[in-house]
């Protein structure tokens, strides 16, 4: 198991091969699909065709760059994951901050410590100057894991979709966090 990071309660690893299990019973959870594909589960193949192995690809050409699998220290159970991606737009000073956690593991704190975590790896060792996040505007319970990890809404937009799901009239928001704001915040902290 190659580790990328550990907090507290958490290990977040290199996904493998082996992952596809654990991906496509994520992945199957109508309530953790909501607001991505109205709940539609997402099928085997494509979880192990197409969703695993881009996974897999992000390691190699931008380091410190991917999709971890979040792992419960306490019983090694697997929880979701969380990702740390280059900006599609900016250069390797932007990252884009994502996170999908079972329902089991909802309400109790791991999105936002696994979200932290990542933000301190990204603004100390990885060169990141501003972390973003993105979800539907109606998406409470994803906007209230950007707020607790510091992050601040930046904007809301829209965008058109041929089958949007319930909320997508409301928009979707991004939510941001510049390494001087976080370095200005982490120092008052420590102070």
């Amino acid at each position: 198991m190659e580790i990328f990071l550990e907090t507290g309660r958490l290990v977040l690893r290199k996904f493998t091969e082996d992952d596809v299990g654990n991906l496509f019973d994520l992945d199957g959870d109508p309530e953790v699909m909501r607001f991505l594909t109205k709940g539609r589960p997402t099928p085997l193949e494509v979880v192990r065709n197409e969703i695993l192995p881009r996974f897999l690809r992000f390691y190699e050409p931008f380091a410190g760059r991917g999709f971890w699998a979040a792992i419960e220290k306490a019983t090694g159970d697997f929880l979701g994951w969380f990702a740390f991606t280059r900006s599609k737009d900016g250069g390797l000073d932007e990252a884009e901050l994502g996170y999908r956690l079972r329902r089991s593991a909802w309400g109790k704190g791991y999105g936002t410590e696994g979200s932290r975590a990542l933000i301190r790896k990204g603004f100390t060792e990885l060169g990141v100057r501003r972390v973003f996040a993105q979800t539907m505007a109606v998406n409470l319970a994803s906007r209230r894991v950007m707020e607790k990890a510091g992050l601040r809404l930046a904007r809301t937009f829209y965008l058109v979709f041929d089958d949007p799901i319930d909320g997508t009239e409301l928009g979707e928001v991004e939510y941001e966090l510049r390494r001087a704001d976080w370095e200005r915040r982490d120092g008052e902290r420590a102070g």
